[in-house]
Order: C-alpha cells, then structure tokens, then sequence
C-alpha cells in the first residue's frame, strides 16, 4: 500500500526578514529541497538548532532552503521590532517568515518549539522532526532527497533567497550580562562582539576589550571572585560562554582567558558531574558565587549546576546542584525540582539564598540552604504558558520572560523582567510585587552601584546596546495589566484513557540500538499533578497509555523522550565495529484542555515521515 503524499500548505504571516523585501512562496521554491524551522527566539533549543543547521546550509547552498518561521510564545516575541533584533542577535541567515499568529505553525501541526519539516522538490511534505540533535538524518535525508530528484529531473539547483540585511554598528551590541568591579568601573559581556568590555564609571569611556570569537562565542553570565579564591586559582572573573558550552576564567590585569570546564561541545545527556574539563555543557547563562563555588544557569538542560574551583583548573570538578532537566516548575527538594531555563542568578546578602530568573515559565524562583540540603521555591509564577505584566501580591503577580536578578540594598530583589521591558521589585518581607521602571530595550541584568550613600541600577539595556542608570525609588510604581497566555492552541484530549504514541524513524543508515535493551525512555509528568490519574513516570519504549482525570479541566503535559540510534548495515542487521551512536531527545511542554468529544490519542513526532 503506496504512503499518502501531503502537499506542503502554504507559507503565510505578516512579512518576511532577509529576503530584500521580497514575499517568498512555496512556487517559487519549487526544484529545491526545503527545510522549515519552527522556532521562537526565547527558546534555547531553538537557538541550539540554529546552530546545528549551519553546516547544511553552508553544504548544499544551489539545492537546499532554509527557511525559518518564527511563532512566538511570548506577547514580546510577537512585536516586528523585536524579532528583527533577534534574527540580528542569533546570526539568522537565511529567510524568516513573521508569524505572529500561528498561523502556518497550526497550518503544519507543530506541537514544540523547535519543529524542523522538510519538503522535496516537488512540494510535499516528507518529514517532521522535533527537538534538536537531527543534522545527521537531515544531512542524509538532503542527499537522498538531492539523488532521487536529480535523476527524475525535479531538482532546479539555484542562489538562495537570503538578502542579508544592512550591517549595524555600535559600540556594544546585544549586551547580556555586566558586573561592577571594585574601583568603581564596570565589566559587560558584549554578546553579539563575542567580548567582555571593560567600561569606565561614565557607562561610555573603554577602557579595554578582553577576547574575541577565538576565545568566546556570545558570552553572557560573569561573576567576580572573591579576592581570595583569586589570588589562589589566578583569575579574577568567571564567564558564561553559552554557545561554546564552556565556563572561562579572565585575569584583568593583562585579559589572559582560560577554560575551567566544559568540551565545547554541547551536553545531549541528562545530567553530568566529574572533572570540569571532560564534562560537555549545555549554553551556561550565568553564573554566581554560592556556598564557596560557581553556580552555573545551565539553560540548555533547565538545572543549576555547581563549579568547584581548584587552584589547578585540571583539577576543577562539576556536578549538580538542583533540577532534574524536566521542564516546568516543581519545587521541593533541589534534585527533584524542575526549572525552565534558569537565565539570571543573585546571592542573598547572607549567602544562605541564590535568586533565580527562570525565564521559560516567567518567574523569580529561589534555592535555600536548609539543614537537610536545598530547597526550591517559587516566589513569582504560575507555569510555562502564563506571563505577563501585573504588579501587587506575589502569588497573583505576573512576569514576562525575565533574564536577570539584582539584591538591592535593602534584601529585596530587582528583576530584569525582559519581554515587558521593566525593572519590577519583590520585596520577600511583605511578598509584594511593583514596577520601577519601564521603556527599556529587553534589560537582561542589573548591577547595583552606591555613590554618596546613594543607590542607582545600572541596566544592561540589551537591544538599545547600551548600559544605562535607573533610579531605585522609595516607592514604586504599580502596575495593573493582565494576564496573558501563550497564543500556542491548546490540544484537546478526553478524560479517561488516552494513547501516547511517539514517532520516531532512524536516519537511513541507522537503528536503534537494542544490543542492551530497549534503546529508548519515556517521561511523563503534568501540572497540576491531578491532570495525570495514570501513565506518570520514567519507563522505556515510545509508547504509554495514559489516563486523564475527568474533574480536571486542563493543564500542561509534560512529556521527555529519549532515542539511542547508532550506525549499522541495514542489509545485515549488523554494527561495524566501533559504530558511532547518537542520542536523539526532546522535551514537550503541552497545553492540554479536556474534552469529551477529542480523539484519545497523542502523537507526537521525534522525527516522523
């Protein structure tokens, strides 16, 4: 029995970047293979995936087209201006189409952030893939596709439709991250230079540059040790290198850079600890000094991990401090809490707290040392879906994918609060939530600086590339907006028994690997926990039945899947020997709304024809 062959529905939104203008359509792409990428700029595995698509791209430039079709999850995400900043920021070379309303994200099905789909040359869908870790099957996919097509005489080999836009200039550019030194001058990660920058007291004046794309690849979180542990280990400030998947250390005196730990190359595991300098990472954000060591925001796994500093950095170790790697909130016990791509970090004034900015689920988040361990706790936020701008009582506050925390003077905590543009306060005495300042170009972070007694905020402004001063006054603004929701449609699933089925076929020349079982897991969770009456838990295999409360309205299903497919003959059955493995995985965070009338069956695709 022939497969159905799907006609790719066609491109549609409010404009297009980096195509000179022009409104592309599938037609006009006829005659070459086409690859579509489902993303939104807050989403780090998005960012990820941009990065594994560069090679393709670069490969098969007269036969392949990437195309990026950017639909939001965020209200911010969903402004031209800031996704214009953002295909700026993320090196995004190729056309993107502007989607605000989701409409061709719904017109494909997709169900993650990212969903990658590709079209043959004669404009039919032959395969959807979420999550990352798929530039070997897409690369081999391309070639078949290329051969097959080739010799039906489909293929029209062509320039591709990117026109890069105009070159910007500014001193900084996309600024992420900053820290004041201890005469007074600041230091600022210039993200999109790939520097640090080393600014006078006036914001402005330079007084060096430290690194380049040889040393750094968009550098965010700094921290400045403490004079003692710098004077053993020789280095004065640990960085955050987020897409080389490293943490460095710089010296001040002469902008020597060393690396403490990481590879290079990007975690695909779960989780990790050991020697720094064996361990792979995952886009370190930031970085705080916490209980006598560097914390690390390791976005990329949605965990906080710990540093140890060793005077010898072939010495340095790592390890786990809090999160499973499931996405969400869950708070409790450290290494059973979930976060959301933890981004910002601060450490109480006493050392016994360490703030956190999750930015996926729009909170202020928390880990305490108590006599048994470390506790997280949620100060502001409601889930993954929820955000917005609304000031007064914490647990009814609303944030907007924030990426910074600052410890005021007074023990209070200031929020870059990112996608509403704000600086927003909560006070942990009275649990109030308030705004003092907004206008502001994505603030990312903010340093506290005291002249005369008096405090200020210095605010990495990120897209207006500048620092500037903020006032912190004795009362704040309030704000009274509402709540927002995610745009992304919720899917609709009955009560009762629901069929969970993921779909997941090996690049050709690779299978799964069962020489030790079942090569696969599956993880299921929902919030709020009562969604879920059975099928929680970790369990191999791709498929799971689940049963669904019928007193519960809704809520967001969480679901993580894992793949070990390796290099095999696939006439024989056979591995060569030494054959390469590779771990395909993704993380599904699904809003859900109960319906008596929906099918009782989930698919989703890991990479699916």
């Amino acid at each position: 029995m022939s497969r159905v062959r799907v006609r790719a529905p066609e491109l549609v939104g409010r404009g297009w970047l980096n195509t000179g203008g022009d409104w592309l359509c599938l037609a006009d792409l006829r005659g070459r293979v086409v690859v579509l990428d489902f993303w939104t700029f807050c989403c780090v595995n998005c960012l990820h995936v941009l990065d594994e698509l560069r090679p393709l791209e670069a490969r098969f430039t007269d036969s392949l087209v990437l195309i990026g079709v950017h639909s939001p999850k965020f209200d911010h995400e969903a402004g031209s201006e800031a996704l214009v900043d953002a295909v700026e920021r993320y090196g995004v070379h190729h056309p993107v189409l502007d989607d605000p309303d989701l409409v061709t994200w719904q017109a494909y099905a997709a169900k993650a952030w990212p969903t990658l789909v590709v079209i043959d040359p004669e404009g039919y869908v032959v395969a959807s893939m979420s999550g990352e870790g798929h530039a070997h099957g897409l690369t081999v996919l391309t070639e078949e596709l290329i051969a097959l097509h080739a010799t039906k005489g489909t293929l029209r080999l062509g320039d591709a439709p990117y026109v890069p836009p105009p070159a910007p200039a500014t001193a900084l550019r996309f600024p992420g991250k900053a820290i004041a030194l201890l005469d007074g001058s600041f230091l600022v990660s210039d993200t999109a230079h790939h520097q640090l920058v080393h600014l006078e007291a006036d914001l402005d004046t330079e007084r060096a540059r430290i690194g380049g794309p040889n040393h750094f690849q968009e550098p965010q979180g700094l921290v400045l040790l403490p004079p003692g542990v710098a004077a053993r280990v020789g280095y004065d400030v640990v960085v955050a290198d987020s897409v080389n998947h490293q943490i460095k250390g710089v010296r001040l005196a002469d902008g020597h850079v060393l690396t403490l730990a990481g590879t290079g190359r990007q975690l695909h595991e779960r989780s990790g600890s050991g020697p720094a300098l064996t361990q792979d990472l995952s886009t370190p954000w930031d970085v705080a000094w916490f209980i006598d060591r560097v914390v690390i925001a390791m976005a990329g796994v949605h965990q906080l991990w710990v540093l140890h500093l060793a005077t010898d950095p072939d010495d340095n170790t790592v390890a786990v401090l809090a999160g499973t790697s499931a996405e969400g909130i869950l708070d409790g016990v450290a290494h059973e809490a979930w976060f959301a791509q933890p981004s910002g970090l601060a450490t109480s004034e006493d050392g016994q707290r360490l703030w956190v900015a999750d930015s996926e689920t729009s909170a202020l988040r928390s880990v305490s040392v108590t006599e048994s361990g470390f506790e997280v706790e949620t100060h502001i936020g409601q889930g993954l879906f929820e955000f917005g701008h609304r000031d007064g009582a914490a647990d009814q506050a609303l944030l907007q994918h924030p990426l910074g925390v600052t410890v005021l003077p007074d023990g209070s905590v200031a929020i870059s609060d990112t996608y509403n543009g704000a600086i927003r306060r909560f006070d942990p005495t009275t649990r109030e939530v308030s705004t003092l300042m907004t206008d502001l170009r994505e603030p990312s972070d903010a340093v506290v600086e005291i002249v005369d007694g008096l405090a200020s905020l210095v605010v990495v402004e990120s897209a207006g590339h500048q620092l500037v001063r903020v006032p912190i006054p004795a009362a704040a603004q309030r704000v009274e907006g509402p709540a927002r929701h995610s745009l992304r449609p919720a899917t609709l699933l009955p009560p009762g028994p629901v069929s969970l089925v993921i779909s997941f076929i090996p690049p050709t020349g690779q299978k799964l690997d069962h020489r030790s079982g079942d090569p696969t897991r599956l993880i299921v969770a929902s919030t709020p926990a009562e969604l879920l009456v059975q099928g929680s838990g970790s369990a191999r295999g791709l498929k799971r039945q689940l049963t669904l409360a019928h007193d519960v309205g809704g809520g967001v299903l969480h679901v993580s899947v894992q793949a070990a497919a390796c290099d095999g003959y696939p006439d024989t059955g056979e591995y060569p020997e030494h054959a390469a493995c590779h771990m395909y995985q993704q993380d599904w965070g699904i809003p859900v709304v109960i319906d008596t009338a929906a099918p009782a069956e989930l698919h989703l695709d890991l990479r699916g024809a």
